[in-house]
């Protein structure tokens, strides 16, 4: 017996993966970009900063998965987009450091190596990389046979981007009178999926093939599995408004993911400052409104779980707020202005809501 047809007895299709390897080369040609020196399939993937014009580069980089929202994909045997969702958890990430992302590798593991089903979640890698404007670079494919079940695959990424030294956003600039901008957004996004499936579960009537409660005509798969909104090309647009120093009319951004608007938001505010954020400033999209009452969930819930309909924060002078509105607006975005920085006295939570049982109750 072959060392190849030993391994396979064992469960390891190293033919497989090689096979693989030749499909999704199409996918990746297209997320070519300057400072890409290498093809997939060496040891290492290369990139040279220098031929992206960088002068005095800070790196930034960036992990993430895609958590059990892979779940209801495997289940409905849906793979097309959840590796768009992979790329957004970490470009959106180190976006909000003022770091353009320069490249990304993936992690993909699985029980048996299924080349329709990792082919079609690799091109989705691919197509977030572009919406992204990264090159996917390289990557790992991993079969492990007995610790994952048959069927069944994880996802994660890793970004690394580059912002010049003098225009890093560190939320250092945020100062109180500052405005709290809210791009909206495209579902769920990429977390709180654990909550979302066991209250699927748990609801009579409700099935992943069906129309959803909350959708005209569209069925709650695919809902669900909207992707995550990249909002990479549209922040990096936006941090071209200058204030009168020179300096970036963005003071601070945050990605809103797991811990929703309430854990969020503080992490880029400095001390002495604190964020309030007014419900009643936008409408609470029906799919959360339908997990409140379906899963009795509270308000507090929502703003300390899911994201509630805003996938990303963005933190300006109030003087800014049009023009940069405008920018967001031009790249599809929905903006609303969801609240403003207020000093902090030293008894006072970084973060309040106004009118969060009116709204959300």
């Amino acid at each position: 017996m072959s060392e190849s047809s030993a391994y396979k007895e064992a469960g390891v299709d190293i033919d497989a993966a090689a096979a693989l390897v030749e499909d999704i080369k199409p996918h990746i040609k297209k997320t070519h970009r300057s400072g890409v020196m290498s093809g997939i399939g060496g040891f290492g993937a290369l990139f040279d900063l220098k031929e992206t014009g960088y002068k005095d580069p800070i790196m930034v980089s960036g992990t993430d998965g895609v958590g059990t929202k892979i779940k209801i994909a495997i289940d409905q045997d849906t793979h097309d987009t959840i590796g768009i969702d992979g790329v957004a958890m970490c470009v959106n990430d180190i976006v909000v450091q003022g770091a353009e992302p320069l490249f990304f590798l993936d992690y993909f593991a699985t029980g048996k190596l299924e080349n329709n089903v990792a082919e079609r979640v690799i091109a989705g890698v691919a197509k977030g990389c572009e919406i992204a404007g990264c090159a996917l670079i390289g990557g790992e494919t991993a079969e492990m046979p007995g610790l994952y079940a048959a069927g069944d695959y994880d996802l994660a990424g890793f970004s690394v981007g580059a912002v010049e030294r003098e225009d890093m956003i560190t939320g250092d600039a945020i100062t109180p009178g500052d405005v709290i901008l809210g791009l909206a957004s495209s579902g769920l996004h990429s977390n709180g999926f654990s909550l979302v499936r066991h209250i699927v579960k748990a609801t009579d009537g409700v099935d992943y093939q069906k129309e959803a409660p909350f959708t005209n005509g569209q069925t709650l798969k695919d809902f669900l599995l909207e992707p995550t909104r990249i909002y990479v090309k549209a922040i990096l647009d936006a941090l071209k408004i200058k204030d009168a120093d020179g300096k970036a009319a963005i003071h601070g951004m945050a990605h809103i993911t797991g811990g929703g608007l309430w854990e969020n938001v503080p992490r880029v505010l400095p001390e002495g400052c604190a964020a309030v954020i007014d419900c009643a400033a936008w409408e609470l999209p029906p799919v959360f409104q339908w997990l409140k009452e379906a899963g009795n969930l509270k308000p507090m819930d929502l703003a300390t779980t899911l994201n509630t309909g805003i996938g990303m924060a963005v933190i300006c002078p109030a003087e800014h707020r049009d023009a940069l509105i405008s920018v967001f607006e031009s790249h599809g975005e929905q903006v609303f202005e969801i609240g403003r920085i207020q000093k902090r006295d030293a008894s006072d939570q970084n973060i309040s809501f106004e009118n969060l049982d009116e709204s959300w109750g």
